[in-house]
């Protein structure tokens, strides 16, 4: 029985029993039961009372028969129906239309001593007393956590009945007893009542008839029930802190009952999937899962996707960024695409160096096995439709020169000098046409490629690897396919005679730029042909730069990272100097076939990607008081204009110093080089060119975007490596760095000599543009893409 403690601010039940005897559950249990047999025909799925709430009574367990149990409840549901409150002032009838009476709506003054329910934000309700009037409307009020605060008449949500001056210190004792007395399934007793007789309910009637009294705490326990219930009734009508409620219909209820037991199954499902990643999370490096164990099963791949998506910003839809948010959150992390990245980090999914950029680009690393095969079949299978009119070169002594780790060999040198003391040169190119013919499976899914794709860790090839390496690639001491510029130069290093065929060349040497290099300092008697190639070399750069050519030779930097995908990779850092007598040679070999090739096809009106640059007018001898090398090229290169391509014509290509230019020296690693190839070979065989120069154009527009992608992925994997270099170099090494130009005050822009990496830092006073100076790096986080310089004075 409940009892009220006017003046001792204390309303609880003297014994705190549950609200119902243990008699009065037993009836609820079976009648439960019976409804449920009942609704179940309907298609409804009730939850059991749970198995802990044992019926005992005083002797024990209580039995008795379902028929007489029925009657029972029925008897007592009539009786707590007919029971008045003390502190009401009316009757609060429920009408058998439904219809809504005014004084159920009748809101009770707020006045100092009351218990309320307000909000405190958009998810926290909080017990509160009223204390006193806060301004015109407003409530200064003592809440549960022992807080005054000051509330809108619009924050409270509930004001508990028949309490007067009520202490604030009791709260947490009143809501511990409600929480105590707290069973959602009372509510499906409930509803199954109201349905059937068609009525609505307010908080104190729902008190009154599923615990038999609207007390105090009873009325609160109804009111929390139902403002928690998403099921079973729905608010009608609401007047301030008061609502009426109605029983929802059967087809609704049966329809949030599937999809309350889905979403349960769901929380189950994510809570199951939580529990992987931390029990993953906290294994060593060596025992965690392999990333194929995270794809086998449907569900769990379908989470692990989407947390990957949301990782690397590629999101298809809403769900998959719900779903990796709920992850994060239920880990407790933040939703950020870096926890993402971390968090898949951590379980071994993706490895700690995992190239994101990669992933955002979608880049296609791996050939298929139906283009495996297909390139399979034309090494075995192919025929060289210019074999009768290929010109046997085989007599030449032919360098080939590249860096140390090059996987296909795409170019090669031969010269000698003729009697009357000009010297003759050979580009061999790889002649990679000859297997592959245009709109054929292999090209298509080269073009779709677009370029080799070269990174610190790794290179995925436009071919498949036996076809570029085995096939096209040139090799040392073997007969090789190729096809030859050769080109007579006059004493200022213009050209007077060239020539383009078909060949077979056998290359005598593969050499690394540092071998070269070493090869042109030593100036052997028995390498003559290699010093006449530089001495080729020289005179091609004084003839560009008479026409207008701008040097951007500088130092830049070369990577290979060995286990790349392991705890600890081994990272080794290369400095090219772009003005390296090795590098000088082939580059200006290189644009010497791109001249060569040109020409060919301005004079046989063959369509060509004809490359050009516009020379912005830029007055070299602005530049001469900046010292010569890298000072001067960074500035001259913040200058220049974007190239441009025609496909009828030549244009002038301003940077270069040539009056044209067409790319045809890497048609194993580019597909624009070999577009022309296949259009130089065709004239050759006396045919048309197979495409036209509008064809080219709409080819080149879908090729440059691949170009840019590789270059842009390129970089950023260049510059992650290099910041793990820096990383993880001791804190105390010192870098020379030149004073590339000045950003902002003493903020310099500087050239890491040693690394080959520009970055910034403040210098000091008095220090200029093309100074050295000498700096340490203070923090470097590859994956923040950051570095922090500091001057060493």
């Amino acid at each position: 029985m409940a009892v009220r403690a006017v003046n001792s601010c204390s309303i609880f039940r003297s014994a705190s029993p549950p609200p119902f005897s243990a008699a009065v559950r037993c009836r609820l249990y079976h009648y439960r039961n019976l409804q449920f047999r009942r609704y179940s025909k309907l298609g409804f799925r009730f939850h059991a009372f749970r198995s802990e709430q044992k019926l005992f009574g005083h002797g024990g367990v209580r039995s008795c028969s379902v028929h007489s149990l029925v009657d029972s409840v029925m008897e007592e549901l009539e009786f707590m129906r007919k029971r008045k409150r003390v502190y009401a002032a009316s009757k609060m009838e429920l009408t058998s239309s439904g219809e809504l009476l005014e004084d159920k709506l009748a809101n009770r003054v707020l006045e100092k001593g009351l218990l309320l329910e307000f909000k405190k934000d958009s998810d926290r309700f909080l017990l509160a007393v009223a204390q006193k009037p806060d301004g015109k409307k407003n409530w200064m009020v003592s809440d549960q956590n022992g807080v005054t605060s000051s509330i809108k008449p619009q924050q409270i949500t509930y004001i508990v009945p028949g309490i007067e001056n009520f202490d604030h210190t009791g709260i947490s004792d009143f809501i511990q007893k409600a929480q105590d007395n707290l069973d959602p399934a009372l509510l499906e007793f409930a509803w199954v009542e109201l349905l059937e007789n068609n009525k609505s309910v307010t908080t104190e009637e729902l008190a009154e008839m599923i615990f038999g009294s609207a007390e105090p705490l009873e009325s609160y326990c109804a009111h929390l029930l139902l403002s928690k219930d998403e099921t079973y009734f729905s608010v009608l009508e609401t007047k301030g802190s008061r609502s009426i409620y109605g029983p929802r219909p059967t087809v609704q209820v049966q329809e949030l009952l599937r999809w309350k037991l889905a979403k349960e199954a769901a929380e189950q499902e994510l809570q199951e999937f939580v529990q992987l990643l931390k029990s993953a999370k906290n294994m060593p490096s060596k025992a965690k899962p392999p990333k194929s164990s995270w794809l086998a099963e449907e569900k769990i791949r379908h989470k692990i996707e989407s947390l990957e998506s949301y990782a690397i910003d590629a999101c298809k839809n809403d769900d998959q960024k719900k779903t990796a948010g709920m992850i994060l959150k239920a880990m407790g992390l933040v939703k950020t695409a870096s926890s993402a990245v971390n968090l898949l980090i951590d379980i071994g999914y993706f490895p700690v160096h995992v190239n994101l950029e990669l992933l955002k680009l979608n880049i296609p690393t791996d050939h298929s096995d139906e283009i495996i095969a297909a390139a399979e079949s034309l090494l075995s299978e192919s025929s060289d439709p210019d074999e009768i009119y290929r010109k046997d070169l085989t007599h030449l002594k032919v360098y080939a020169i590249d860096v140390d780790e090059a996987d296909e060999l795409d170019d090669a040198l031969s010269a000698t000098r003729l009697q009357d003391g000009r010297i003759k040169v050979w580009i061999h190119v790889a002649d990679a046409a000859r297997f592959v013919q245009p709109e054929s499976m292999v090209d298509r899914e080269a073009m779709r490629r677009g370029t080799s794709i070269f990174l610190p860790t790794a290179t995925y090839p436009m071919f498949p690897e036996n076809l570029a390496m085995e096939g096209m690639s040139l090799k040392q001491g073997e007969i090789c396919n190729a096809v030859t510029a050769s080109v007579v130069l006059r004493s200022d290093g213009s050209i007077a005679e060239f020539s383009v065929d078909n060949s077979v060349i056998k290359p005598t040497y593969m050499l690394t730029y540092e071998s070269a290099s070493e090869l042109l300092h030593l100036n052997l008697e028995e390498e003559i042909e290699l010093k006449i190639l530089s001495e080729a070399a020289t005179l091609r750069l004084q003839w560009r730069q008479q026409q207008g050519a701008v040097d951007t030779a500088t130092l830049e930097a070369r990577i290979k990272v060995a286990n790349a995908e392991g705890p600890e990779p081994v990272i080794n850092l290369y400095v090219e100097n772009q003005a390296d007598p090795a590098m000088r040679l082939v580059t200006e070999m290189m644009l010497l076939c791109g001249e060569v090739i040109a020409t060919y096809g301005s004079h046989n009106n063959i369509p060509l990607p004809y490359r050009g640059q516009p020379q912005s007018n830029i007055d070299v001898s602005l530049f001469q008081h900046l010292p010569e090398g890298p000072i001067r090229s960074s500035a001259i290169v913040r200058l220049m204009r974007a190239a441009e391509i025609d496909f009828r014509k030549p244009i002038r290509h301003g940077i270069l110093g040539l009056p044209g230019y067409v790319q045809f020296t890497s048609p194993i690693r580019r597909y624009m080089d070999l577009l022309a190839h296949y259009q130089v070979k065709a004239y050759l065989r006396g045919e048309s060119p197979p495409f036209s120069a509008g064809q080219l154009e709409g080819m080149a527009s879908i090729l440059n975007m691949h170009s840019r992608l590789a270059k842009r992925l390129f970089s950023s994997s260049l510059r992650y490596w290099i910041l793990e270099y820096l990383r993880s170099q001791p804190k105390e090494r010192k870098y020379r760095a030149l004073i590339l130009k000045f950003i902002k005050d003493r903020i310099a822009a500087l050239l890491l000599v040693e690394v080959g990496f520009q970055a910034s830092a403040w210098v000091s006073v008095g220090a200029q543009i093309g100074d050295e100076v000498e700096v340490r790096v203070d923090e470097a986080h590859p994956r923040d893409d950051f570095i922090s310089l500091k001057e060493v004075i």
